[in-house]
């Protein structure tokens, strides 16, 4: 008898002599059904055709079994994975900091950057960072954020209202989907 992958065995699926089950379900290596028979005698079917006999459904009743060449399963596996890898975007937190008492041409730089930002994919964070006597009248700072938000209406929808947090007021910017 030939031994075959056992150094690159993996923890989730079970193949060959791991597979202790008394009967399985077998699907060949063209994906027809074979039927229920013994884990031995699907082990001894796998051997004859120099493949692998791998456990992929062991919730199943009986478990289901597959003959497929395990090296080669477990590199297209690890292709794919890659292949997800790769197509995900990982989404960051660009953050836009307002004072109380801002003014005009200060606003529209800040609403520019903004819009970059979203239009790049990023989420952004709106803060205004209340000192001293400021910290008695928030509704100024709702009042700017309510602003900030109206001005970016068109490219943003808000994901988190403004919110007092300590000293500081927080929103949270998303970008509208595209249509």
């Amino acid at each position: 008898m030939i031994w075959r992958c056992l150094p690159i065995s993996n923890k989730e699926l079970q193949i060959n002599e791991q597979i202790r089950d008394r009967e399985v379900r077998v699907i060949g290596p063209d994906g027809a059904q074979l039927g229920v028979m013994s884990s031995r005698d699907a082990q001894e079917l796998a051997y004859s055709k120099n493949l692998d006999l791998v456990k992929i459904a062991p919730q199943a009743t009986p478990p289901v079994c597959k003959i497929i060449d395990y090296g080669k399963f477990r590199f297209e596996q690890a292709k794919r994975e890659k292949e997800a890898r790769k197509n995900q975007r990982v989404v960051e937190i660009k953050e836009v900091r307002l004072s109380l008492n801002i003014d005009t041409h200060d606003f529209e730089t800040k609403v520019g950057h903004a819009v970059r930002f979203l239009k790049g994919g990023d989420k952004v964070k709106v803060s205004i960072r209340f000192r001293g006597r400021e910290m008695g009248h928030p509704e100024q700072g709702y009042e700017v954020m309510k602003r900030f938000a109206e001005s970016l209406a068109d490219v943003a929808n808000v994901e988190k209202p403004a919110k007092m947090e300590g000293r500081n007021m927080l929103m949270f910017l998303a970008s509208k989907p595209a249509k």
